[in-house]
């Protein structure tokens, strides 16, 4: 019968090609945080929209991409979408999919305003709300907005790409499977019982 050392040898060889790699402990609270900051900027963004209704329809219209009964519709129908795709981020209920809409939501925009700038319009995104009309003198920002959204879509890969994060409503209703406890990367285990 093997000693107790040897047992814990043996058992800790068994173990170890089969111990999953798992990830560092601060990157679930980076997701959550990308997950937050993408919501707080939809949230933001359909709740100025959503009081001025006319005013989205114009933006959208602004960019004169979409035929009108089309940009109508999109200019009426963002503001929601907008709303509860960044609850449902703030929440953390179904986190890939509502990161998927919110990144295909930000590269459409990155396209509008990239179609806008090499078209010449000079407009406002409409971004948080306005009739997508500058300001006597205003000149448009149309490198910064790009950049703004671009950095939004970046987020939201991320989102897709990694488990919920923590305090996400999937987390806790079993949509994630099992999280895996943190593993160092080192072996903190080498064969020897610790000294207690």
């Amino acid at each position: 019968m093997p000693t107790r050392e040897e047992t814990m040898v043996l058992t800790y060889e068994k173990a170890a090609p089969d111990r999953p790699r798992t990830e560092h402990p601060a990157l679930p609270w980076v997701t959550t945080v990308a997950r937050l900051v993408l919501a707080a900027v939809l949230i933001a963004a359909g709740g100025l929209k959503i009081g001025a209704p006319a005013l989205s329809v114009q933006a959208v219209k602004a960019y004169q991409l979409l035929p009108d009964s089309l940009a109508t519709a999109i200019g009426y129908g963002l503001p929601i979408l907008e709303i509860v795709v960044g609850v449902l981020l703030a929440v953390g209920l179904l986190t890939r999919v509502s990161a998927v809409v919110a990144g295909l939501l930000m590269l459409a925009f990155v396209v509008g305003i990239a179609s806008a700038w090499a078209r010449g319009l000079r407009i406002d995104c409409g971004c948080f709300g306005g009739g997508g009309e500058l300001s006597a003198g205003q000149d448009p920002n149309y490198f910064w907005e790009i950049l703004r959204d671009f950095g939004l879509v970046i987020v939201a890969a991320w989102i897709v790409i990694r488990p919920p994060g923590r305090l996400a409503m999937d987390s806790a209703l079993g949509l994630t499977g099992p999280r895996e406890p943190y593993q160092p990367e080192g072996d903190i285990f080498q064969g020897e019982e610790p000294d207690a």
